[in-house]
């Protein structure tokens, strides 16, 4: 068996999946994205490799890479479906709901009007998403009509792709707090509690990790989730209200989990390649 990785450079995740591998006597290539040619008309180089695991940081490169994968046949983790529904957080939204996996309130505008009269709609405070984007970047809580129409204007004149489509989520007064929960091959393998007294609490801004046990409600939820985009090796963002539901915030396809491994106890490379292994096998 033969494995490539696609990476745009090796983090801690990318050397401890190697090692992974390494650990099995399972050969693999290391392919740097920034150095890729894709002829469209030629898979040769491609298909020596049983599956590829992608970890691109760049979400185009990821994208286009794994459909052209998928379209040739190789196997990929994941596929061209998660990460097209996972890497926009629109797509993300639309799965959930129409899956029935509950999730905060979102409205969607086209203009910086019709956001503007969605946000009063919606009532203050919202969260302003640019639909494509991680890390918990350009992310704005919006408190008052004065900060909306400033955001909405910026937004505006900025005039990107990304910034085009107002993306319009309900705010979740929730715990200093979230859950970030794993999923791999329809297995929810572990979760960690992420807290900041920011209400951004990524672990990438200063979140601070702690396990959270898994319990029948995370499971069930997380699950439901990594279905509704597909499946493969996800991260699920949940949200606590404070009437004590869970609701899914987003779903990540290119999961970070270096800060997850001694916090949980669980081996999370070690499930992954598990994981790729059997994609490898077509089972």
């Amino acid at each position: 068996m033969k494995v490539a990785i696609l990476l745009s450079r090796v983090r801690v995740e990318e050397k401890l999946l190697m090692q992974a591998f390494t650990d099995r006597q399972i050969e693999f290539d290391q392919i740097d994205d920034r150095g890729v040619i894709f002829d469209l008309h030629q898979k040769n180089r491609w298909q020596q490799y049983d599956v590829v695991v992608e970890r691109c940081i760049n979400h185009s490169r990821a994208l286009y890479a794994l459909r052209i994968l998928n379209d040739w046949g190789i196997p990929t983790v994941n596929s061209y479906q998660v990460g097209a529904i996972c890497g926009n957080k629109l797509e993300t939204t639309s799965a959930l709901i129409r899956d029935g996996v509950p999730s905060p309130r979102c409205l969607v505008a086209f203009t910086a009007d019709s956001a503007l009269q969605a946000i009063e709609e919606m009532g203050y405070p919202v969260v302003l998403k640019p639909a494509v984007g991680s890390w918990g970047r350009l992310l704005s809580k919006v408190n008052d009509r004065e900060a909306a129409e400033s955001i909405l204007e910026h937004k505006e004149v900025l005039g990107s792709y990304h910034h085009s489509i107002f993306y319009i989520q309900e705010f979740i007064n929730k715990p200093a707090r979230d859950i970030r929960s794993f999923v791999v091959g329809g297995e929810t393998i572990a979760a960690i509690y992420r807290y900041s007294e920011h209400w951004i609490t990524n672990t990438a801004r200063g979140g601070k990790a702690q396990n959270c046990p898994v319990t029948a409600d995370i499971d069930q939820l997380s699950k439901a989730a990594s279905k509704a985009v597909g499946g493969g090796v996800v991260a699920i963002d949940l949200l606590e209200t404070q009437d004590g539901r869970l609701l899914v915030n987003e779903v990540n396809y290119t999961m970070e989990f270096r800060n997850s491994i001694d916090t949980t106890g669980v081996d999370i490379p070690a499930k992954v390649v598990d994981y790729v292994l059997k994609v490898a096998q077509g089972s």
